[in-house]
């Protein structure tokens, strides 16, 4: 009987992931790396620390030896130092732990977002220009990612073993994390969290490219449409301006300018404007109702996918100004009058 080409396919991913240890293709590669042998040698030195002192005393203080047990006092100053010296050793393992999580879970500023959905069983990769991968990742070198990831269904966990990365990916709520490649290469992509009958099968590659190759990957990957573009025409044929025309009569709030803001709302609190916000108050008004403003939005929970709301998310993160809103309605109209250019996809 043969393999089947997708059991092969497992397998030849699994054997060379089964390596020792992983690549280090990226920039907190080596500092994971380090913690994690300084936790083994510290390890290993108190198993043979532990282990020689029971042999010493159980050779020295055997019964032929020493036939009748005596007292032995005890030592403040040898029990302060098996205290203290330990406690030392695991102040500085926690400093350099949190330093480290820290470090891998607060991107830069000027890190590039991709978004990735995960869902039963397959990794969907979607880059701000609307290039859209499955079971892939393409990246440059030298430039920070940051990854906003979720859960269409179950609990999934991203894991790629040569950055150093694992992260939970949740349902309804948006996890991040981020990394800086360094290596040019093909690297593997698991889900290290059971996720149903084909969690095996939920695997991918991460291409790391150099930054020219990665331009011109993106120039030859690309729909013709960006992620804000679609969100911008789902705006429209939901009728999201008709409410958030940034008029003073408007029965919405403006949105221009509002993401990276903070709002007041109608209970008195004041709300960092960021992804995860933006997407809870499309699926969840009544819980976030602008201060000044009734609470007469719609939720749109069910009628609209993890893909669309990544796509308004995105559109109002560019909203600048309400002259865009106010012409969203009038370009999409026109839009839909004309012929769609190839490769583009009305929503």
């Amino acid at each position: 009987m043969g393999i089947s080409p997708v059991l092969w396919q497992f397998l030849v991913k699994w054997l060379d992931a089964s390596a020792l240890f992983p690549p280090e293709a990226s920039t907190a590669a080596p500092w994971m790396d380090s913690l994690y042998f300084f936790l083994l040698g510290m390890t290993i030195t108190g198993l043979v620390l532990v282990a020689a002192i029971m042999t010493t005393f159980s050779l020295r203080y055997r019964k032929s030896v020493h036939p009748v047990a005596t007292q032995i006092e005890g030592s403040t100053l040898l029990e302060a130092t098996w205290t203290i010296i330990p406690l030392g050793i695991f102040l500085v393992t926690f400093v350099w732990g949190a330093l480290l999580y820290f470090r891998i879970y607060n991107p830069p500023v000027n890190s590039m977002n991709i978004y990735i959905v995960g869902k039963q069983w397959m990794w969907k990769a979607e880059h701000p220009g609307g290039q859209h991968e499955i079971n892939a990742l393409h990246v440059p070198t030298g430039q920070p990612v940051q990854l906003t990831m979720i859960s269409q269904d179950v609990f999934h966990s991203f894991s790629i073993p040569a950055f150093r990365i694992k992260r939970e990916v949740i349902p309804g709520r948006y996890s991040t994390v981020w990394f800086e490649a360094t290596t040019p290469g093909t690297y593997h992509l698991f889900c290290t969290q059971y996720c149903g009958t084909n969690h095996s099968q939920m695997i991918g590659e991460v291409t790391v490219l150099s930054p020219s190759d990665y331009k011109k990957w993106t120039e030859e990957s690309t729909s013709g449409m960006s992620l804000s573009q679609n969100g911008e025409r789902l705006f429209a044929s939901m009728g999201c301006n008709a409410c958030h025309s940034g008029n003073a009569a408007a029965r919405g709030p403006s949105l221009a300018g509002v993401y990276g803001s903070k709002l007041q709302l109608t209970d008195g609190s004041q709300v960092q404007v960021n992804e995860a916000y933006l997407r809870d108050a499309i699926l969840n008004p009544s819980e976030h109702v602008t201060a000044g403003y009734a609470p007469i939005m719609p939720t749109y929970q069910g009628q609209i996918s993890e893909d669309g709301l990544i796509d308004l998310v995105e559109y109002l993160k560019t909203l600048n100004t309400n002259y865009r809103v106010q012409q969203t309605l009038t370009t999409s109209d026109a839009d839909q009058a004309s012929p769609p250019a190839s490769g583009v996809v009305k929503p």
